[in-house]
């Protein structure tokens, strides 16, 4: 169906005449007779009816205009769905509760103004594909993970180094240490389940062990944080990793421990990537807010994979 004889109907319909519905669209009334025409042969049924004081709806004209305007509306909504300025910011984030969202909400509390789309894809691949394709604006990762450098028109600025704390249940042999060294945490088993081979976080963990000896399992399923955590405090002989700056609440029985990690502290190193011809204005307000927002990097006594970008 013609969107523009269907809005040139809805314009009649309000304005009551020919003449006036032209003057409201800037088109001649010669032009809305023959919209009107065509869209009544399609119709197979006549709209208006001439009369001296202009048109007036017929019965199916009446009948037809509440659809009308609902094709009109669906018609904006699907074009603003996609007009730069005008639709989300589309975000990808490795989960929900990390420091990345914590970031994006910031950045809404900052700036609520701008709407937010955020989703969560599986590895950097997934990311940079979606970055390049328009199908996301910008993604949280830490890059360029081995043998991955970024396509040329894809952009990357660190933007959050996310320091890593030992999780442990209430009889855990480290449950009452104030802090612990990565090499007081060789021969203890660290379970990180949903680590996805070939991700780029995949990728750190590997490195990790590789330079420190660790023993970390990533057997069995991810049931989400909920059940990570009735694991690690029910088994004393596991513990695991999770980000100072993840939001957790548990159960008061659990009496987990939250245990810094240092000589040195691990940090999984975050980077905002983006195409550099991505044109939506809200992607330069949010570069810009984390670059006043975020703290320096790379700071002494932490450690990183040796492939990850300088800030």
């Amino acid at each position: 169906m013609d969107l523009e004889a269907v809005r040139t109907y809805a314009a009649v319909a309000d304005a009551g005449q020919f003449q006036k519905a032209a003057a409201d669209l800037s088109i001649t009334q010669q032009a809305v007779s023959k919209r009107i025409a065509a869209l009544e042969r399609e119709l197979g049924v006549r709209l208006f009816t001439r009369t001296p004081r202009g048109a007036e709806l017929t019965i199916d004209g009446q009948a037809f205009l509440p659809h009308a305007r609902e094709l009109l509306r669906v018609a904006e909504r699907a074009v603003a769905s996609v007009r730069t300025g005008q639709r989300a910011l589309r975000v990808d984030v490795i989960n929900s509760r990390g420091a990345a969202s914590g970031l994006l909400r910031d950045f809404h509390r900052a700036h609520p103004e701008i709407e937010l789309d955020v989703v969560m894809l599986l590895d950097i691949e997934a990311a940079v594909a979606s970055v390049r394709s328009g199908a996301i604006d910008a993604s949280f990762r830490a890059v360029a993970a081995p043998g991955r450098p970024l396509p040329e028109d894809v952009r990357s600025v660190r933007v959050l180094d996310e320091a890593l704390q030992l999780l442990t249940g209430p009889a855990h042999a480290l449950a009452g240490a104030r802090s612990v060294t990565l090499a007081e945490l060789v021969g203890h088993r660290i379970w990180m389940p949903g680590i996805v081979p070939g991700s780029e976080w995949a990728a750190y963990y590997d490195d990790l062990v590789a330079e420190f000896g660790l023993t970390i399992e990533a057997t069995g399923p991810n049931f989400g944080s909920d059940a990570l955590l009735d694991t690690i405090a029910d088994t004393p002989a596991l513990a695991t990793f999770m980000s100072e700056q993840t939001r957790l609440v548990w159960p008061a029985g659990h009496g987990l421990r939250r245990i810094p990690v240092t000589d040195p502290t691990p940090v999984y190193p975050h980077s905002l990537i983006w195409h550099r011809d991505d044109p939506h204005p809200a992607l330069a307000t949010l570069r810009a807010h984390l670059a006043a927002a975020v703290p320096g990097h790379d700071a002494p006594g932490t450690w990183t994979p040796h492939w990850v970008r300088p800030s």
